[in-house]
């Protein structure tokens, strides 16, 4: 994706955590490299029988992904927002996981949602119109 993003702290994490988040982001990496449509199918099979994920979660978990890989504490918003869901996954939540742009200027950009609204994001993400979503199924009933 093309939002530029300052490079995040990375914080310390437990030896367990520390393998799972490189599993994540090992799978992350993959997953960003398939067609967006077999992506979001991919994203849905993997979020079924999960619960929503709190604001916490996400949140511990996006820190997770950024404290183990430089390129999703940088530019990697896509491979950041995978790792991110597949994180809170292994623990039996799913986070919101969307695709956006927004056109002035053009800028395109991947990210998660919990408790409705963004996770760990900058303040403008609201400007982003979302493309592609893989919404928990209990979000998609409330809509």
């Amino acid at each position: 994706m093309s939002m530029p993003v300052v490079s995040e702290q990375s914080v310390r994490i437990r030896w367990h955590r520390h393998i799972t988040a490189r599993c994540a982001v090992g799978a992350a990496h993959l997953l960003a490299k398939v067609p967006p449509r077999r992506l979001r199918r991919v994203l849905r099979a993997v979020s079924r029988g999960s619960r929503p994920a709190t604001a916490a979660q996400t949140l511990d978990a996006r820190s997770s992904v950024v404290s183990v890989s430089a390129w999703c504490a940088g530019q990697g918003c896509l491979e950041r927002s995978i790792a991110t869901v597949l994180l809170c996954r292994l623990h039996g939540a799913w986070p919101d996981w969307c695709t956006g742009v927004r056109t002035q200027p053009f800028r395109a950009h991947a990210w998660v949602e919990a408790e409705g609204g963004p996770v760990g994001e900058p303040d403008d993400t609201g400007l982003f119109h979302a493309m592609m979503s893989v919404r928990h199924a209990a979000v998609e009933k409330a809509r």
